[in-house]
């Protein structure tokens, strides 16, 4: 299953990584580790951070997927569900408002 992962990088901790020159070896590493479909990184809320994309088979690769953020830098990390459009259209969308009787 496709998910969205909301990546929240603390300024501090982000910022002694940018310091010592580590922030963009680890971000490489992490990514290349988990081997999204997209990333996109931008700020939110004020705090630097990024969407990335991942299929999840299973929910035991969740730990895998957001350990290497919290460790490299006290990132917050959010597995949201997403869909893309050839997901939306088998879930049935034009039978899940029709009630018995109110058919249009």
């Amino acid at each position: 299953m496709r998910f969205l992962m909301h990546i929240s990088l603390p300024a501090e901790k982000f910022n002694e990584a940018l310091r010592d020159g580590s922030a963009g070896k680890k971000m490489t590493r992490i990514l290349e580790e988990a081997k999204p479909e997209a990333a996109y990184f931008t700020s939110k809320d004020g705090k630097r951070g990024g969407y990335i994309v991942v299929n999840i088979l299973h929910a035991s690769e969740i730990p895998g997927l957001a350990e290497p953020w919290f460790l490299n830098f006290n990132a917050t990390v959010e597995f949201l569900p997403a869909m893309v459009p050839e997901d939306l259209q088998k879930a049935g969308l034009d039978e899940l408002g029709v009630c018995p009787g109110n058919a249009i």
